[in-house]
């Protein structure tokens, strides 16, 4: 049996959003995905978890999330996100948008699920989606957009919840370097002014440097922290740290860090 973990009242008091004690993750197919595996994350911060493929980085968020539940081991979340209605925001990898319906109820769905009255379903949507900046594409169907403003649509659904927690697996990796970039400045944005606690999925070193206060490098499977990497820079972060000798640096030391995760992999 798995050693017990923070209570809810441990995690509220310590300010944490987020506890995960001892987690491991075995398949039906008797491959361990993750573990053992502790996290703590803080209220309010941006976190990134970086590895390689298959070492349990979506796993994990599927554990926070409640998506699937760990084979050994504790998931805990604050009481107040874990008595709220939908306190985590969930990005996938696709932005998995219902093809035959506009922006506007794309984004609604959340909401149209936990039978929301229309009028407060209107005002949220739309500020939703003035959040992501595509107020006036509210009427377009998914076929009208660029694979950029799908993922916007698909953050605006997330955030139309108000979630304590937004978790997001990859969301950017399938875009082009300037269409990433972009949403990397306009993510920051986000977070800045909505408080939210972010956990981060990515492959990328610059990525996570650049976005992150906080960067958590994973080993191959199962997947373990190897590595913690504390992203201090001046607020707000601009473009103009990805010139930095700063950013260049702290990517330097968790490409060094992520390296053995990768010897002995192929096609990772």
């Amino acid at each position: 049996m798995a050693e017990p973990t923070l209570s809810e009242t441990g995690v509220r008091a310590s300010g944490l959003a987020v506890s995960l004690r001892g987690v491991t993750k075995i398949y039906d197919n008797g491959v361990t995905a993750l573990g053992p595996f502790d996290l703590d994350v803080v209220r309010g911060e941006f976190v990134s978890l970086l590895g390689p493929s298959g070492c349990g980085k979506s796993t994990a968020l599927r554990l926070i999330a409640g998506l699937s539940a760990p084979s050994s081991g504790t998931v805990k979340l604050s009481r107040r996100t874990a008595r709220a209605g939908h306190a985590i925001g969930f990005v996938f990898q696709e932005p998995t948008l219902m093809p035959w319906t506009s922006v506007r109820e794309n984004v609604r769905l959340p909401l149209k699920l936990a039978q929301a009255p229309a009028a407060e379903a209107d005002a949220r949507v739309s500020e939703a989606l003035v959040q992501v900046g595509l107020a006036e594409f509210a009427d377009a169907y998914p076929r009208e957009l660029s694979g950029g403003m799908k993922m916007r649509v698909s953050l605006a659904r997330a955030l139309v919840t108000d979630p304590d927690i937004l978790l997001m697996d990859e969301p950017f990796a399938a875009l082009d370097e300037i269409t990433r970039f972009r949403l990397n400045n306009d993510l920051l944005a986000l977070w800045r002014n909505l408080h939210k606690t972010v956990i981060f999925v990515t492959h990328s070193v610059f990525e996570s440097v650049y976005l992150s206060q906080r960067v958590i490098v994973m080993t191959s499977r199962p997947g373990r922290i190897s590595a913690e990497f504390r992203i201090d820079t001046p607020e707000p972060r601009v473009e103009d740290f990805r010139m930095s000798a700063g950013y260049a640096g702290y990517c330097r030391e968790v490409s060094r860090a992520l390296a053995p995760s990768y010897s002995g992999l192929s096609g990772a």
